[in-house]
């Protein structure tokens, strides 16, 4: 897991072949006139999800994990806190792994919480379970999704 500031984004280019897209794309987008739903930015290999949606209550959000992509969580209007466990200290799944969303989600609670403001942004990678979209009220965010299989 990553948590940085996005002025500090082209540190992280080298991760993977599709940061440095990504946020060049994000830093030449005026997200406050930006239509919300999804952005394809390279197909399938990179895209983000515009939304706004009501922040859920901490220790009732439940742990999800991918498998297929890397999130990265961008809080745009308000700051937005994320739980997260490794997923090799977890075992209990609630709802078990599906392939067309990539999405599973755990029983157990989070490990540790973290709080990224707007102008941070959290890298999120198959091995960390994670809980987003603590907040309270409204919260308009970026959800990038970047495949791993494509580094």
């Amino acid at each position: 897991m990553i948590i940085a500031n996005l002025q500090n984004s082209d540190r992280y280019f080298g991760i993977h072949s599709m940061f440095k897209r990504l946020f060049v794309y994000l830093e030449q987008t005026d997200w406050k006139t930006a239509p919300l739903g999804k952005i394809v930015l390279e197909g399938e290999d990179l895209y983000i999800n515009h939304v706004k949606i009501q922040g859920a209550q901490k220790g009732v959000q439940p742990l999800e994990f991918h498998n297929r992509y890397i999130d990265v969580h961008i809080p745009l209007s308000v700051g937005e806190t994320i739980g997260w466990a490794d997923r090799s200290n977890l075992h209990e799944i609630k709802s078990p792994y599906r392939q067309d969303s990539d999405c599973g989600f755990y029983a157990e609670h989070p490990e540790q919480y973290f709080h990224i403001s707007p102008g941070m942004f959290a890298v999120v990678f198959p091995e960390d379970a994670h809980a987003p979209a603590i907040a309270s009220g409204c919260l308009e965010k970026l959800i990038a999704k970047i495949k791993i299989d494509i580094l």
